[in-house]
């Protein structure tokens, strides 16, 4: 986990991508955001950057590659593993059965994506908040 680092997040919603950057942008945090439309592009991505990313938000149902699918790959992949990328999902689909799937592929959290920008924004800051007081084994 690089604190600095971009913040990837998966969502094939437009809108929700759009109110997501508002809300990014209204709390002024320097971190880049990258938006991918679907799993294997984000995987893709990990895979060719050299860079850490600071955390992954993901939406679950997606075109392709899902948001668990992902998830999977993620952990099982050595490389990947390395740069210790807390991976949150993101979603406005919940029920106990997907808490629980994402729970059991070591998800770091699971959230509901408000409709509101307020929600969105107290949603939002937690998460940051949180991620930025946390040790990682890549921060010394």
């Amino acid at each position: 986990m690089n604190k600095k680092g971009e913040i990837v997040i998966i969502e094939d919603d437009a809108d929700d991508r759009f109110l997501l950057e508002e809300v990014f942008k209204s709390l002024d945090y320097p971190n880049k955001r990258m938006y991918f439309h679907e799993g294997q592009d984000a995987l893709d991505y990990l895979h060719k950057t050299a860079s850490v990313p600071f955390l992954i938000l993901s939406d679950i149902n997606m075109p392709k590659l899902n948001g668990f699918q992902l998830r999977q790959k993620l952990q099982t992949d050595a490389e990947l593993q390395l740069k210790c990328i807390p991976y949150l999902f993101f979603s406005t689909a919940m029920n106990q059965k997907m808490v629980i799937d994402a729970y059991s592929i070591s998800a770091q959290g699971f959230f509901v994506k408000q409709n509101s920008f307020a929600e969105l924004e107290k949603t939002i800051r937690v998460i940051m908040e949180y991620w930025t007081r946390c040790a990682a084994p890549n921060n010394f």
